[in-house]
Order: C-alpha cells, then sequence, then structure tokens
C-alpha cells in the first residue's frame, strides 16, 4: 500500500515546482474566492453604459430581499444582463480550464488545450449546425449535445492521428490538433455561407466568444455539468497524478487506464461543449489557467483542479469586464483577448520546451 501512495505522489514531487503545503493551499483558495468576490463585484458595477454604485447595488439588494425594485429600466439592465452575464462568465472560466487539466492529463502534454487540440472548432461546428439547420440535423439533439457529439469525435481524430506504434507523439499532438481545427473551422464557414447577412452577423459575434447574451436561464446546465465533472475528477485525483507518470504506474496504482483515458476523454469534450453551448468558440483559457494553478501548488491533481476551475472563473470575467470596457460603448468578443493572451503564452511555452528537450 505505502509503495502505490508512492507512486501516486511520484508527479507531485518530479513535476512540481515546489510541494506547498496544504495550509497554503487553503489561503491561495481564500484568495481566489475572495478575487472572485471582487471581480463579480466589478462585472456587475460596470459596464457599457455608467450607472452610480449606490444604485447598482440598491437593485441587486432588491432583488436578494425580495423587496420592490427601486428603478424598472435599472433593474432590466443590472438583474436581467450583467448579473446572470457575469455568473455565467464565471461557469465558463471554471469549465474551461478543468477542461484543460483533463486533457493535458490524459495527453501528458502540457500544451494540450481545447482550443489547440481542435476540441472547441469541433464543438462549434456541432453548435452551429443546429443553429443552422435545427436539431433534425442531429437528430434531435440540442446545441449541447451536438457540441459534445462533434468535440468528441475532434478529440478521438487527434488521439488517433498523434500516435505511431502506440506511443502518442508530442510533435504530432499539436499539429494533428491545428489540422482537425482547421478542418472544422472550414466545415464551420461552408455552413455560414448558407446563413443569411442578419443571421451571419450574430453567428460572427458568438462564434469569437461572447456572454453578452446570456440569461438565467443559461446557468441551470452548465452549473450542473461543471460541478458533476469536477467533482469526479477530483475523485479520480490519484488516478490521474499516477497517469502523468506511465501507465504502469497507473496500472500499479489500480487504475484501469483504458477506462480512465475513456472517462478524461468523456470529461473533456462535455465541459468543451457545455461552454461553447453557451458562450461560443473562447481559446486559451485551458492552457494558461492550469499552467498557472500548477506553478503555484504543484502537479498534483487534487489541488491543480479546484485553483483551476476558481482561477478560471475570476480569469474570464475580468477578461469579460475589459471586452465590455475597451471600446465603449462598442463590446468585443472574449475571444479576441483570450487569444491576445494565450498566443504569446502558447509560443512561450513551447519555446521553453524546445529548448527544455535541446
Amino acid at each position: 500500500m505505502a509503495e502505490r501512495s508512492a507512486i501516486a505522489e511520484r508527479p507531485v514531487r518530479r513535476r512540481g515546482p515546489h510541494l506547498v503545503p496544504g495550509r497554503m493551499v487553503a489561503v491561495l483558495l481564500a484568495g481566489l474566492a475572495a478575487a472572485f468576490a471582487a471581480v463579480a463585484v466589478a462585472g456587475i458595477t460596470i459596464g457599457s453604459v455608467d450607472l452610480p454604485p449606490g444604485a447598482v447595488w440598491r437593485v441587486v439588494a432588491s432583488h436578494l430581499t425580495g423587496a420592490a425594485s427601486p428603478d424598472p429600466l435599472r433593474d432590466q439592465v443590472i438583474w436581467e444582463i450583467r448579473t446572470p452575464r457575469v455568473l455565467v462568465a464565471a461557469l465558463v472560466g471554471a469549465g474551461l480550464s478543468v477542461a484543460g487539466v483533463a486533457l493535458q492529463a490524459l495527453v501528458r502534454n502540457p500544451l494540450a488545450d481545447p482550443y489547440v487540440l481542435g476540441v472547441s472548432a469541433g464543438a462549434s461546428l456541432g453548435a452551429v449546425l443546429v443553429v443552422s439547420f435545427g436539431a433534425t440535423a442531429f437528430g434531435g439533439l440540442g446545441v449541447t449535445g451536438a457540441a459534445f457529439a462533434t468535440a468528441a469525435l475532434s478529440v478521438l481524430a487527434v488521439y488517433a492521428l498523434a500516435q505511431r506504434g502506440g506511443r502518442l507523439l508530442d510533435s504530432r499532438l499539436v499539429l494533428a490538433g491545428v489540422a482537425v481545427g482547421y478542418l472544422c473551422s472550414a466545415a464551420t464557414s461552408f455552413v455560414q455561407l448558407r446563413l443569411d447577412p442578419s443571421e451571419l452577423q450574430g453567428l460572427m459575434f458568438w462564434l469569437m466568444g461572447s456572454v453578452a447574451g446570456a440569461t438565467w436561464s443559461d446557468l441551470g446546465v452548465p452549473a450542473a455539468v461543471i460541478a458533476a465533472c469536477t467533482l469526479f475528477l477530483l475523485l479520480q485525483g490519484r488516478s490521474m497524478n499516477a497517469l502523468l507518470a506511465g501507465d504502469d504506474a497507473a496500472a500499479g496504482l489500480g487504475a484501469s487506464v483504458p477506462a480512465l483515458r475513456i472517462a478524461l476523454l468523456v470529461v473533456a469534450s462535455l465541459l468543451t461543449a457545455t461552454s461553447v453551448g453557451v458562450v461560443g468558440g473562447i481559446g486559451f483559457v485551458g492552457l494558461m489557467v492550469p499552467h498557472a494553478a500548477r506553478f503555484l501548488v504543484g502537479a498534483d491533481h487534487r489541488r491543480v483542479l479546484p485553483v483551476a476551475a476558481l482561477g478560471g472563473a475570476v480569469f474570464l470575467v475580468a477578461v469579460d469586464i475589459a471586452a465590455r470596457t475597451a471600446d465603449r460603448p462598442n463590446e468585443l468578443p472574449i475571444g479576441i483577448f483570450t487569444t491576445g493572451l494565450g498566443v504569446p503564452f502558447f509560443l512561450w511555452l513551447l519555446r521553453r520546451r524546445a529548448g527544455g528537450a535541446g
């Protein structure tokens, strides 16, 4: 038993920059929770239209206490538009970050990310097909169901193309992801050609990632899916740790490696599809946030997952505030900001790994 426990913890000592005491992890999570509260308050207070902070929080207080709203017009802006928008951004940020953690464990590669590996593009294709042709295009599946199906197919294609002789090759992984992503993007572009110009403008904005149209009804499914998937991954944390050290180590812990890989594939696809179905394609969140989490707490997935989930929520709410206010009163897609941050980070990480290999 002691030997198996040592195997499970080996990735933490080998890959993490340092072994952080549990007390420090608790302090970090508390700090992230406070940061989320701060950005959530800012996200509800700040928008493309300036409103007095006092008036904003009088409206929020009226809903929390069940009192009558003091201003119906401001109530519409604050409670029906800004508040669900902040909550959806937080859920999607957490979901994409957790999906990134799952994919990186699945392929044992820190470059893995729903966007880089073509999963987001695959999910977008399924969602666009349903939006354009109706649920009958996927046998009655809704947007999330269709996005999940095409996201899972994309991951399977990348996983198959990146292997040689039964081994997953880092050099092929990113290339396969880029190729599959481009193929899905080309198919999405073909579908867009069949749309009316009025429909095309809204779809293009959605494909670049936006929480502008978020409503309270958008919260239920993502919250349930992200919570369930994160809990499942936390329960698999020891097996995921062992998987980083190799299939033999995971098998020595008693984990069924094929079943674990399939589970990670399904969870990552479901998280990505749920996020894309609500807000469109937002790239690189699942690459940057897990790396920041590992830098802070090491590589133990039982620590990385909660830190990544909270960190992703804080990150995407903050980016959404920037998207709303950078060019007021116009609003920019979130994907522009996350890609602008993510591409330099990806190139730096690629260069760092190439230097380490050399």
